[in-house]
């Protein structure tokens, strides 16, 4: 094994020295056997891997933790997303999870985060299960031979879920927990199963280090690329389409999830994907559907009785099933994983009220004021107990994996845009029109499309625009393929007092949801506020 000099080979090299064997950087195929040898798996009828996460079929946020130190203890923003732990509870933990992995048959990786050499990170993973560690084979970025005889250890990722703490005496919440240490470079998972924790802590740790290290924006999105090389991201919260408005065979597909945006390039942070599959079926998701094949980890997914024919509408282990693989299982996924800087960036939100145009244009300021507050709105029968939308907010489209404050990413978007003016931010509303949920109807993906496609076509550059009277982004009074009418909400709505009256109580709802941020927001993306004075 080649080794750094640093702390972390040491402490890899203790691992390894205690554990009964280490299996380093197999193949898909060979961890797949392996995990159908231990019986921790099974085949499905299209040759794909499936397993049970057990316990925890999710994140478990509320029990991640970051080392609270002299690097962090003045720029993280702590609180219920960010929750410190002190040096000695990290140092305690560290040392029983490195035992915990003796006499034991382990499986390790040296892998990369970012596609971008110039700002990608070195991770060595080691793992309990073999299929964890396929896991980490499809979502992060495989080095070549080559590259594998000078890797050095940077970062690490020790995942045991068969270690429990202690909670009484090792400090933590509950018996699992994930522990970040920035200062050691360490992501200590223990107690779950939960393969998404690797790839979110990972990607918690390229939030803190881009815009610390490298003034790049890493952000919660998919992206594609044109053929003319223009680039396309799309930001939203789930349900709001991001997905399925970003898959398009006519455009190649950078990345499905996390990206970071340099002076020069925006890349994938990982080399693979790592999509939901209730309800997945080859017509509506051909492309996911279709990389459910051998090498791919299906997780908690169901079968027909009798048979290893996966039910996708199933859901009696959790609705978050999942399907692992890499990258290019998609047909038109570009190789390497990034593109030039973006001409377009859509903001996709699912208006529930029915109130935000179906597409509006948004200045620097709005971009700034609409990023942070990350926008959408659940509907009746998505959750027990909501009867009427529910406003949800998000910053930056994923709040809980920001160590920083999101005026500071938000920030940083304002600079790239200043940067480069001639990026075109679009906010998206693939929600209700002609009324809120239950009184209107949602807005036809067909016209979505049409419109999405019409920004990256530059087909709205010069056509008339009008502000909204209180959110104040402009709206286009023409797009082809696009009645006129559909484009202002106002006029879709048969009573246009109640539009007026709902559009000023979700305007308060903004508002209110951004008061939080607004002690270390800049005047300028205060600015942006919708009107409710009206």
């Amino acid at each position: 094994m080649e080794i750094g000099t640093n702390h972390i080979a040491e402490d890899i090299l203790q691992v390894e020295s205690q554990a009964k064997k280490v299996y380093w950087n197999l193949s898909n195929q060979e961890l797949t056997q392996q995990t159908l040898d231990l019986g921790q798996g099974k085949l499905n009828d299209l040759g794909a891997l499936c397993v049970e996460t057990g316990k925890f079929t999710g994140r478990s946020p509320k029990d991640k933790f970051i080392v609270k130190d002299d690097l962090t203890i003045n720029t993280i923003d702590w609180g219920d997303v960010n929750i410190p732990i002190s040096e000695e509870i990290f140092e305690n933990l560290y040392q029983k999870m490195k035992d915990s992995f003796a006499n034991k048959e382990v499986w390790a990786r040296k892998c990369y985060a970012g596609a971008d050499p110039r700002y990608q990170i070195n991770v060595t993973v080691i793992n309990t299960r073999p299929w964890a560690n396929l896991f980490c084979n499809n979502l992060f970025i495989t080095p070549s031979d080559e590259e594998l005889k000078n890797f050095e250890h940077e970062w690490v990722i020790l995942q045991n879920p068969d270690f429990e703490a202690n909670p009484a005496i090792d400090g933590t919440r509950s018996p699992n927990f994930t522990i970040v240490s920035f200062t050691k470079k360490i992501i200590l998972i223990g107690g779950s199963a939960y393969t998404g924790e690797m790839k979110k802590g990972i990607f918690s740790v390229l939030n803190f280090i881009l815009p610390h290290e490298h003034n790049i924006l890493p952000m919660h999105c998919s992206a594609n690329e044109g053929k003319d090389g223009d680039v396309s991201l799309f930001f939203g919260l789930s349900g709001t389409g991001k997905t399925t408005l970003s898959a398009d065979a006519n455009r190649a597909l950078i990345g499905d999830d996390e990206h970071g945006w340099a002076d020069n390039s925006v890349f994938n942070f990982e080399g693979g994907c790592y999509a939901k599959v209730v309800d997945l079926s080859a017509e509506k998701e051909p492309e996911i559907y279709g990389a459910i094949k051998p090498g791919a980890l299906l997780e908690n997914v169901s079968f027909y009785e009798k048979s290893n024919v996966v039910d996708f509408s199933n859901t009696n282990l959790t609705e978050n099933t999942r399907v692992a693989y890499p990258i290019d299982y998609i047909p038109n996924a570009k190789q390497p994983s990034l593109g030039y800087i973006p001409k377009n960036i859509f903001f996709l939100t699912c208006d529930a009220f029915g109130i935000l145009p179906p597409i509006s244009k948004l200045t620097k300021a709005q971009a700034m004021y609409h990023f942070i507050s990350g926008y959408t709105a659940k509907v009746a029968g998505t959750e027990v107990g909501i009867t009427e939308p529910q406003t949800t907010f998000s910053a930056c489209f994923g709040r809980v994996f920001l160590p920083l404050h999101p005026t500071q990413y938000a920030e940083l978007l304002g600079k790239k845009l200043e940067q480069h003016p001639d990026v075109n931010v679009w906010l998206i509303n693939t929600g209700w029109t002609g009324g809120k949920f239950g009184e209107g109807k949602r807005m036809n993906l067909k016209y979505t499309r049409a419109m999405v496609n019409a920004a990256m076509r530059g087909e709205l550059d010069n056509v008339e625009y009008v502000p909204h009277a209180i959110f104040g982004v402009l709206k286009p009074q023409s797009c082809p393929g696009v009645p006129p009418e559909v484009l202002n909400p106002r006029t879709t709505w048969t009573d246009t007092d109640a539009y007026d009256k709902q559009a000023l109580a979700l305007a308060k709802l903004f508002v209110n949801n951004f008061k939080q941020y607004e002690d270390q927001a800049s005047e300028e993306i205060l600015s942006a506020a919708p009107n409710i004075t009206l």
